[in-house]
């Protein structure tokens, strides 16, 4: 079924598009490419692969791709257009799995490797995204090394913790059943102090738990989100660059035809084959470009994100750091009574002590 579309001339008296095909050897005329914002690209209902019928009411059946290139620039804007939409088969060619296959080898060989067996991943190599995934990796790598590091530090401050609670809980306990005032007063001050320093590692705790929940999301969520997109990306290029490949090797193959002077039975049936490959092209060049807009946009947050919180987690942690041992360094010193005399006594053997209702101690033979 043919359509219409109506464009308006751009810059260059062009509307944006190549044609191919034409008189004197393939009977269709079609659009080859859709130049980006161009009126036909602007507009969006003409594609590569479409069969071209009329011009402003003139039937191009008969003409070469050149008159009809001439027709277009010569004729007055708006430009009516009548095509025949292509719709291309959904499944996809074996030729075209061997080349995506052959794009992920060469995607992982060395750029020596790749001349030595005469293979071309110069498209790979300078792809500036693809270079950053490594960049990616190391990333991930120095975040789950900082959060091993942070959470060795919180188990041995844990530990701290629990060693200034059994301190506090025996010094106050001994300093409770001294008999003698002083040395009494002073092992519970002690104790005390140990109790207030395990509240300062408690604090310092709840301080360093955020910043490793941060870490992990950021080990566990973004960055194996970045790599999902960044996965869909590389298959989108390889695809691209597989019927990049494709469009190549027809073309190359038609010039060898007209070279010796055998026409190729695709071109005199309308060459509908190669159109095929071109609307293809042009689908799979679309989706790559997007994904590739994305994979930039995550990759800069990520980035952004990196730098930004991971300086504020570090500069939180020296912080609490530093405030946990200046408190107990306050602490401590507030506990300052040492030294202070003590009488020491052995009691008598087979003597034990007992309390009475008066809470006295008295010694029962």
């Amino acid at each position: 079924m043919a359509l219409k579309v109506v464009l308006e001339k751009g810059k260059n008296n062009m509307i944006g598009i190549s044609i191919g095909g034409g008189a004197p050897f393939c009977p269709a005329l079609y659009v080859v490419q859709v130049f980006h914002r161009t009126p036909a690209s602007d507009e969006g209902t003409l594609f590569p692969g479409d069969e071209l019928v009329e011009v402003n009411g003139t039937a191009l059946h008969g003409l070469s791709r050149r008159e009809t290139a001439k027709l277009i620039q010569e004729a007055k804007s708006p430009i009516t257009i009548i095509f025949n939409k292509l719709r291309p088969p959904k499944s996809k060619s074996l030729d075209i799995a061997m080349k995506k296959i052959k794009h992920k080898i060469v995607e992982h060989m060395t750029q020596e490797t790749a001349d030595t067996l005469g293979l071309t991943r110069a498209v790979l190599i300078n792809d500036a995204l693809a270079k950053k995934v490594m960049m990616l990796h190391e990333n991930a790598l120095t975040y789950k090394c900082i959060m091993e590091k942070a959470r060795a530090v919180a188990e041995s401050y844990e530990n701290l913790m629990e060693s200034h609670l059994e301190f506090g809980t025996i010094f106050e306990l001994i300093g409770s059943r001294e008999r003698q005032l002083d040395p009494g007063e002073a092992f519970r001050k002690f104790g005390m102090a140990h109790r207030k320093m395990a509240k300062e590692a408690q604090s310092m705790l709840n301080k360093l738990k955020p910043m490793m929940k941060d870490l992990g999301a950021f080990l566990a969520k973004a960055v194996p989100d970045t790599k999902l997109t960044l996965q869909k990306y590389t298959d989108a290029k390889i695809e691209f660059l597989s019927y990049c490949l494709k469009v190549k090797e027809m073309d190359d193959e038609e010039q060898e035809s007209l070279k010796y002077g055998e026409l190729l039975t695709r071109v005199l049936q309308g060459n509908y084959e190669y159109r095929v490959f071109l609307r293809c092209r042009h689908e799979t060049k679309r989706r790559f470009m997007s994904l590739r807009s994305d994979v930039s946009i995550k990759l800069q947050l990520l980035d952004n994100k990196r730098v930004h919180d991971l300086t504020i987690h570090l500069e939180r942690m020296v912080s609490a750091l530093y405030l946990y041992t200046s408190h107990c360094h306050d602490a401590l010193k507030q506990a300052a009574v040492f030294p202070f005399q003590m009488e020491l006594k052995l009691d008598p053997p087979n003597q034990k002590y007992t309390e009475v209702d008066d809470d006295e101690e008295s010694l029962i033979p």
